[in-house]
């Protein structure tokens, strides 16, 4: 199988980042862009190494699926680590195993601690949990390649705890870009659901307080499918078994043919079947769908378990990202959730690159509710108001740095007007001086009149307080009236008397602000 130039890229990077000695490393590709191919070819090189590798996975529907594509792109059979099945005494290199299984001691125990040679974990933003972490430590030898979908940086910051390196990263934009991937159109429905009095658990929405939430909005919801989804192939993500079947029998009320799914469905396989073979055209699901099922027809989302957590967001618009002939693009249905508390993840997010492009993404979305918008055409409008607001922004904070600065004295003109080398040659020697200034110390540098940007640690900021508080005490000038005068060109203003330079400023400012002639700003000295 002839991989595409950034999985060809993919394999070759992760390869690197082991060979040079990177041992747990992260591959980082949208759902739909075939991470379980890159690493497939990445195993098939490591067993032509003569290693043995584990696939480690938490849902049989991976386990299956990563079976699957290394037999048929790579020709390697695979044995089994679940329940009754075991690997031990087996050929086979490759194992693809059950983190549920894997973590039980006993079963673990009949592992040596240098059994795998290699170690991959599908779904990786899963594997800073007990379960991973109690397998992982037992091959602690192994390379560990971690396989994730997820755009969200807080998920990336996690998995930094455990992982050494970020071997290679493809993101959906790019996916989209060079047509590898469907283009993603979101439309916001204005239709307000209130979230205010949902609360959390685990760090997400709780998902029985969003089922009580969203029950009087579902005959609404189903009239906007029926306006915008009528000709589409759905899937909707709903925050509870019970509000999945509700909301399956109010669609099929009004026209719809749907079906829905969950965790015990006997006959879930087969209704899987059927929705992709078109026998039904919307299907709903309390959360089963969001890994390792794929159904490229998909060509509408509904997303109806808000979420602040970005993977499980992206994991479900992912489920309708795919290529497909004949389809021309993704519909991403958006509500207006309201909530007080917390941040919800929006359409924006799966393609944003930092939140302030986000949140002007979500500001056009709002203003222009029940039109589409292309995700990448909007980031990209959406990009230009943010560099215009932060211009503006700039151009403000310059113009508020310039009149503050004429008001300041730079601290190296300080230094040299009171001769002062010890301040300008100084070096900081301790670990408190080395730090950064304190607040409360540029603070009173600045009410004294010292320009604080350029004093670069705590302890040089220290000692340009004390020379303050003993020249003070010496009756000696302010920078202020160093700075003031030495601007119309007086000298050494630095060991001038407060008074005497008081009194001058004084007949200065009484002159109309120019220099009395009888004055020789070059050769006075402030008596």
């Amino acid at each position: 199988m002839e991989l595409r130039k950034y999985q060809e890229e993919a394999r070759e990077s992760i390869q690197q980042e082991w060979a040079e000695g990177r041992k747990k490393t992260l591959l980082v590709l949208p759902t739909g862009c075939g991470k379980t191919i890159v690493f497939a070819k990445v195993i098939e090189d490591r067993v032509r190494m003569g290693e043995r590798v584990l696939v480690l996975a938490h849902r049989s529907e991976l386990l299956d699926q990563a079976s699957d594509k290394l037999f048929k792109s790579t020709g390697l059979q695979t044995s089994l680590e679940k329940a009754s099945s075991t690997s031990i005494g087996s050929w086979n290199r490759v194992v693809v195993g059950s983190v549920q299984t894997l973590q039980q001691p006993k079963r673990l125990a009949k592992f040596e601690k240098d059994h795998f040679d290699s170690i991959v974990v599908d779904e990786a933003h899963h594997c800073i949990s007990d379960g991973y972490q109690r397998v992982l430590s037992h091959f602690d030898s192994a390379n560990v390649l971690g396989v994730t979908a997820t755009p969200d940086r807080g998920d990336m910051r996690n998995l930094g705890i455990y992982f050494d390196s970020l071997a290679y990263e493809y993101t959906l934009p790019q996916a989209i870009k060079e047509g590898y991937l469907s283009p993603i159109k979101a439309l916001t429905i204005p239709l307000n659901l209130d979230l205010s009095s949902v609360s959390m658990s685990q760090g997400d929405f709780k998902a029985s307080d969003v089922g009580n939430a969203l029950d009087p909005y579902l005959e609404q919801i189903a009239n906007e499918m029926m306006e915008h989804c009528k000709d589409k192939k759905t899937v909707v993500f709903l925050p509870l078994v019970n509000t999945s079947k509700k909301f399956r029998d109010i669609l099929n009320s009004k026209g719809f043919k749907a079906a829905e799914v969950n965790g015990e469905s006997k006959d879930r396989a087969e209704v899987l079947e059927d929705f992709e073979n078109g026998k039904y055209n919307v299907l709903c699901n309390s959360m089963l769908l969001t890994e390792g099922w794929d159904c490229p027809s998909v060509d509408c989302v509904v997303v109806l378990r808000p979420t602040k957590v970005r993977s499980l967001y992206s994991q479900m618009v992912g489920r309708g990202t795919r290529l497909h002939p004949g389809k021309t693009h993704l519909l991403l249905l958006d509500f207006l959730w309201h909530t007080e508390k917390h941040e919800l993840c929006r359409p924006a997010h799966l393609i944003a690159e930092n939140e302030e492009v986000a949140k002007a993404m979500v500001e056009r979305t709002e203003e222009n509710t029940g039109a589409e918008f292309e995700l990448l055409e909007l980031e990209e409008v959406a990009k230009e108001d943010v560099t215009a607001q932060r211009e503006e922004a700039l151009a403000k904070q310059l113009a508020e740095m310039r009149k503050r600065k004429r008001k300041l004295v730079d601290p190296l003109q300080f230094e040299m007007s009171i001769h002062a080398e010890d301040l300008t040659s100084y070096v900081p020697s301790f670990g408190w001086e080395m730090s950064p200034p304190s607040d409360k110390q540029l603070q009173t540098l600045e009410r004294l009149g010292i320009m604080p940007d350029e004093i670069g640690n705590a302890g040089k900021a220290q000692k340009i307080l004390d020379r303050l508080s003993k020249r003070q005490n010496e009756g000696l000038t302010t920078p202020k009236q160093i700075r003031l005068l030495e601007r119309y060109g007086f000298r050494n203003v630095g060991m001038w008397q407060f008074e005497a330079a008081s009194k001058l400023i004084n007949r200065i400012a009484a002159n109309g602000w120019r220099v009395p002639r009888t004055i020789d700003v070059h050769s006075y000295q402030g008596e």
